[in-house]
């Protein structure tokens, strides 16, 4: 455990932000309409929480639940105004009706983040093929993470998938990062971790009021504490 392992925390406005970072996270992804399993923000509230914390922040692109991208060139242009907001990372993902990426729609947005990082997100969990979307996007410019549970069901069904996956790191489709988020608990951390896991992605196991509540930063850092290896954990979901 000689790396130090990435926390990402989901924020929903400034005060999610502060507490995150305030509590070790290394990212932010920023969502709204969290009950949508999280829409694109406002450009206010990206500004506003830009200028509030001095972190890395992936800002999600969709507008609607579920993983159909709509229209592409309205992604297109909420991707243009975020990034006028002071986006300059981004999470996306889109499925065709057959399971497979919808590469024409992913490509528009990504042509728009102008050349910008960004994350594919847990549409791979609901793919027909996991490893077949992979070598769709391999080649996509600024595509360095997925984040996903390994499994549409979440991590305890998914930690053989995810532990594969790693196993496999450096193969043509398999060079991003694995962000490990979806049903997430402190006690999947050291079989993750062991099996070379270096990134993970939190949601509702930073909140122990629940979604209507706030991050709160001595939650995060329980999650900051763990990755960095002590072994002083607490169970929780993400």
């Amino acid at each position: 455990m000689s790396k130090r392992a990435v926390l990402e925390v989901i924020a929903l406005d400034v005060a999610d932000a502060v507490a995150a970072q305030a509590g070790g996270a290394d990212r932010l992804e920023l969502v709204t309409e969290i009950a949508a399993d999280g829409l694109t923000p406002s450009p206010a509230t990206v500004a506003a929480i830009r200028a509030a914390v001095d972190i890395d922040l992936r800002v999600m692109v969709r507008l609607a639940d579920g993983f159909a991208a709509g229209d592409p060139d309205r992604l297109a242009g909420v991707a243009a105004e975020l990034r006028g907001a002071g986006a300059d990372q981004f999470v996306l993902g889109f499925l065709a009706p057959d399971g497979g990426a919808d590469l024409a729609a992913v490509e528009r947005v990504v042509d728009a983040l102008g050349g910008a990082r960004w994350t594919f997100h847990r549409a791979i969990d609901r793919a027909a093929d996991r490893d077949a979307l992979r070598k769709q996007l391999a080649d996509l410019p600024g595509l360095d993470t997925y984040l996903t549970a390994g499994s549409a069901a979440g991590v305890d069904d998914g930690l053989p998938t995810l532990l594969a996956e790693a196993a496999r790191g450096g193969e043509p489709g398999y060079e991003q990062q694995i962000l490990v988020g979806g049903g997430l608990r402190l006690d999947h951390v050291p079989r993750l971790r062991a099996g070379g896991l270096e990134a993970f992605h939190i949601g509702g196991a930073a909140r122990p009021d629940g979604w209507e509540g706030p991050v709160s930063a001595e939650a995060v850092a329980r999650w900051r504490t763990a990755l960095d290896g002590d072994p002083g954990q607490e169970t929780g979901p993400a």
